[in-house]
């Protein structure tokens, strides 16, 4: 059996407004905090939030390092309701993305990381 992902730790710079972010967004897509900055699917995979410590460079789009992480969901209209979501709940969402077929909608945290949430079309990989 192959190994597979079980955790992200994302660091930010401010705590709260992480917190205030993640927190919107993540039970939106079915996550659940078990406990300050940890938040699970409840199927073995964790999202962790800890704060950076003083004086490290901020995330850079480009830079080395992760660029974005990406959740799957249902269907279009999923990726729909879910931007809707996050302007009723004050968050700027990003217009939807056709990305040769699927749609995504990528979320920037406070400190530029992005989220991505995509409907790929049956038989289309998440990555190419």
């Amino acid at each position: 059996m192959p190994a597979k992902i079980d955790h992200l730790t994302i660091m930010n710079s401010d705590r709260e407004a992480a917190d205030r972010h993640y927190g919107i967004i993540l039970p939106l897509v079915g996550f659940r905090e078990e406990k300050r900055g940890i938040w699970t699917d409840g199927e073995g995979f964790y999202l962790q939030f800890l704060t950076a410590k003083k004086d490290t460079l901020a995330y850079e789009r480009y830079g080395a390092g992760l660029n974005h992480w990406g959740l799957s969901m249902d269907s279009v209209e999923a990726v729909e309701n879910l931007r809707e979501q996050l302007i009723e709940a004050g968050i700027d969402a990003q217009p939807l993305q056709d990305l040769d077929g699927a749609t995504a909608l990528f979320l920037p945290d406070p400190d530029g990381l992005r989220a991505e949430f995509t409907y790929y079309p049956p038989g289309m990989p998440p990555v190419g």
